[in-house]
């Protein structure tokens, strides 16, 4: 798996770390010159979770933009007293019924 997102497709990218010497002109100095350039990778931040895709829970990798803009719909929570109450309310099969 990729590190993409499932949703803007936002993926790694390549840049370079500068490093610099000297004081800054505003400081009083002649001014930062650059002194060295390596290569580095700028990454999402990429979070696994539970979204509702197509009325159908699923597990994708979404970066954080995407939750926070709202573009990742997240499962309604359900309590434990909910889940025994549906499990409770569940209809019982014919075959049961008649032997109680």
């Amino acid at each position: 798996m990729s590190r993409q997102c499932e949703i803007c497709k936002k993926r790694v990218e390549t840049g370079y770390q500068y490093t610099y010497r000297g004081l800054a002109k505003y400081k009083g100095g002649v001014g930062r010159k650059v002194t060295g350039k390596t290569k580095r990778k700028f990454r999402p931040n990429l979070q696994r979770v539970r979204a509702v895709v197509d009325g159908a829970i699923r597990r994708l990798r979404v970066c954080t933009r995407c939750m926070k803009s709202g573009l990742v719909r997240k499962p309604q929570k359900r309590s434990a007293f909910d889940a025994f109450a549906a499990a409770k309310a569940a209809p019982v099969p014919p075959a049961a019924a008649t032997e109680a």
